[in-house]
């Protein structure tokens, strides 16, 4: 397998929900080179699956507060994940990562800039996370700026 896809995030929590749609829509895919993990909010409870899976690249796709317009799609780089505010789950990404770079060689963090993190997931973000599912689907990600 090249490809674990783990999405975070709330389903309840508007626009964090973004996660969570996209593994719904990638999940009903059959890509023999990727691989779902619908996460949910503790992303922490998988990391026996990646090491199991062994995958040649972990992508990981957050809501994530980067200061954008809402719907913006960035790899946010290592050195930017310890200073942004990441989603509601548990134990905050740096840390997970961190952890699984033992295990992963490539790790890449998506993230997807909210509108809201309550009530419905906005249509704007909605659209953001079909053009992901797209990008991952034809394999484009070096079409994904990353976040300066």
């Amino acid at each position: 397998m090249q490809y674990l896809v783990m999405c975070i995030g709330n389903r309840e929590g508007g626009d964090d929900s973004v996660g969570p749609y996209i593994a719904d829509r990638l999940g009903s895919v059959n890509l023999e080179s990727m691989k779902v993990i619908d996460a949910g909010t503790v992303p922490e409870n998988y990391t026996s699956v990646v090491k199991r899976e062994n995958p040649k690249i972990l992508l990981i796709i957050d809501a994530v507060e980067m200061g954008l317009e809402p719907g913006e799609i960035r790899v946010v780089p290592k050195e930017k994940i310890g200073v942004m505010t990441i989603s509601t789950h548990g134990i905050p990404i740096s840390v997970l990562i961190g952890y699984l770079e033992k295990y992963v060689k490539d790790i890449i963090f998506i993230g997807i800039q909210p509108k809201v993190m309550s009530g419905k997931l906005t249509s704007v973000v909605k659209e953001s996370g079909d053009r992901l599912v797209r990008i991952l689907k034809e394999n484009n990600l070096k079409t994904i700026k990353t976040l300066s």
